[in-house]
């Protein structure tokens, strides 16, 4: 057969987390390093899904279909999911807040090349 579908994910999740820091560190334009701040958010989001997947899992509902010796086996973790689900919002909301700086930054400084920006240095 092949790859766990959870390889694939963790595999994927880490690729796009990469491609991320690459953009961050590369480019020298906010909206880039932006762009690159929320494929790294949304790598970890892919990996953190992937830790609670189980291949040919079920829902954890203890019923008739999942009896609770096989639940500890095929039950897939529910709380991953939950986690993500509040940091997808967390991460939107960070999201909001950089590109809103970016915008004031341009307001000012009619650029958004940080090579520009050295009067804002400490």
């Amino acid at each position: 057969m092949g790859l766990p579908i959870s390889h694939i994910l963790f595999s994927t999740g880490f690729l796009i987390v990469l491609i991320g820091f690459f953009g961050m560190l590369w480019h020298r334009n906010i909206l880039r390093i932006i762009i690159g701040f929320s494929l790294i958010d949304t790598g970890m989001h892919i990996v953190l899904v992937a830790t609670g997947y189980v291949t040919g899992g079920t829902a954890p509902i203890v019923d008739v279909a999942l009896s609770t010796t096989d639940a500890a086996t095929r039950a897939v973790d529910p709380i991953p999911a939950a986690l993500v689900v509040t940091a997808i919002v967390i991460g939107f909301s960070v999201t909001a807040i950089m590109l809103s700086f970016a915008i004031r930054l341009h307001a000012v400084s009619k650029t958004l090349s940080i090579d520009a920006l050295t009067e804002s240095r400490w």
